[in-house]
């Protein structure tokens, strides 16, 4: 079918459980099974049912014959009398016997076919019931894999979880070497992630501290009274790229701490932090003649403050960096739709093909014309806006904006709603 906008959808059946197509060949082998034995047993009984020649029907029994009887093959000299009471002699005497025979073959084989076959759908129902609790019973640790992989992928962070194990007992059976298995993946994921963690605090001292003492000594250089022009020019340029240096591992570990560390969910309003943030940057935006606008609705929503506070500095940081002298960046937050609430921030500035959006998200990707500007950035403000959000079970998409910028709009789930969709 096609939805309104064109776009041709193919609407899929839906799918049977693995324990529902198990129960079907169950009971279908066994239905088949049956079937094939009940016309197995029908034919065989019809053979056993085919006359001897060697008895009569007399009076609604088989009699043996005796010395004194007439020959029973000789059936024209024998005399019958009938249940109802008549006479029967000769062709007339054969003929009823003959009818006799059929109708019992007759009647014997058709009680068989429906007996058999009532017998049969009784029977294959129950193991059709038997069978469904059998499959259920084997792949039950299936479901104990299954619950315990999405509880991992469902953790807010990255490495939330990943203590748990299957820890699956019982027979060592190809379902138990798959638990093992999954068992031992996400040990060496937790080993690497911890070792992660332990590289982030390990890098926050060991990387920061230099850089402080760097700068602390080049101001000490360039405000000493003997230092010339030239060394003062030069201690401003190393204290350029020494900042710039200090911005790419700051921005290195927010990124790590919004992907690996727990939130502390509390109420925001969003409202207070766009205002907040609006006000921190208004320098930057002076100095780069850049104006700035909000326009904000109290809406609340559960996270953690420090974190989205980084959320919307980034994004109006961006807007202002990437942008040109004389434009402008907007603001708008409230509440979204389905009870979540909206951050969309826009700017001017350079055009943005649409096939380079995507990648404006990955660390350390910025558009061609960006590559060599020193002043603009380190490529991580995106990258930490999308670490932010999914951690807060949000969304995030940008959009080239019409004339020149960028439209990025985050969307977070209010205050005890649900997930917001994009």
């Amino acid at each position: 079918m096609k939805t309104p906008t064109g776009v041709s959808v193919r609407i899929l059946p839906r799918r049977l459980t693995l324990r529902a197509r198990l129960t079907v060949i169950y009971g279908g082998l066994f239905f088949a099974a049956g079937v094939v034995l009940l016309a197995a047993t029908y034919i065989l009984f019809l053979e056993q049912l085919e006359p001897s020649g060697d008895r009569v029907l007399f009076e609604g029994r088989i009699q043996e014959p005796t010395e004194t009887a007439a020959d029973p093959r000789d059936l024209d000299s024998i005399e019958i009398q009938t249940p109802e009471g008549d006479v029967l002699k000769g062709p007339d005497a054969r003929k009823w016997l003959v009818d006799q025979e059929d109708s019992v073959r007759h009647a014997a084989g058709e009680s068989l076919l429906v007996q058999g076959g009532i017998a049969l759908l009784v029977v294959g129902g129950l193991a059709t019931g038997l069978g469904w609790l059998a499959a259920g019973r084997v792949l039950s640790p299936l479901h104990r894999v299954t619950a315990t992989a999405h509880r991992i992928s469902a953790a807010p962070a990255a490495d939330m979880g990943l203590h748990e194990r299957i820890g699956l007992a019982g027979p060592d059976d190809e379902v138990r070497e798959l638990a093992v298995a999954f068992d031992s993946m996400v040990e060496r994921l937790d080993r690497s992630f911890a070792g992660q963690r332990r590289f982030v605090a390990n890098a926050s001292h060991e990387l920061r501290t230099p850089l402080t003492v760097s700068r602390a000594m080049v101001e000490l250089a360039m405000h000493r009274p003997e230092a010339s022009a030239d060394l003062r020019t030069l201690g401003a340029d190393l204290l350029a790229l020494n900042e710039r240096h200090e911005r790419l591992i700051s921005g290195l570990l927010d990124l790590a701490g919004a992907e690996n560390e727990p939130l502390d969910r509390q109420p925001v309003d969003l409202a207070d932090i766009v205002e907040h943030v609006v006000e921190l940057t208004a320098d930057e935006a002076e100095e780069a003649g850049v104006e700035v606008t909000e326009e904000v609705v109290g809406a609340t929503t559960q996270g953690d403050a420090l974190l989205l506070e980084r959320l919307v500095a980034n994004l109006v940081e961006n807007g202002i960096r990437h942008n040109e002298r004389g434009g402008w960046v907007r603001v708008v937050s409230g509440p979204g739709a389905d009870g979540g609430v909206r951050v969309e921030v826009s700017n001017t500035g350079p055009v943005v093909s649409s096939y380079d959006v995507a990648g404006l998200f990955q660390p350390f990707r910025r558009q061609a014309g960006d590559r060599l500007v020193v002043d603009r950035g380190v490529g991580l403000g995106l990258s930490i806006v999308e670490a932010i959000v999914r951690a807060h079970d949000g969304s995030v998409d940008a959009r080239p904006r019409d004339g020149g910028g960028l439209v990025v709009t985050v969307r977070l789930r209010g205050d005890d709603a649900a997930p917001a969709g994009s």
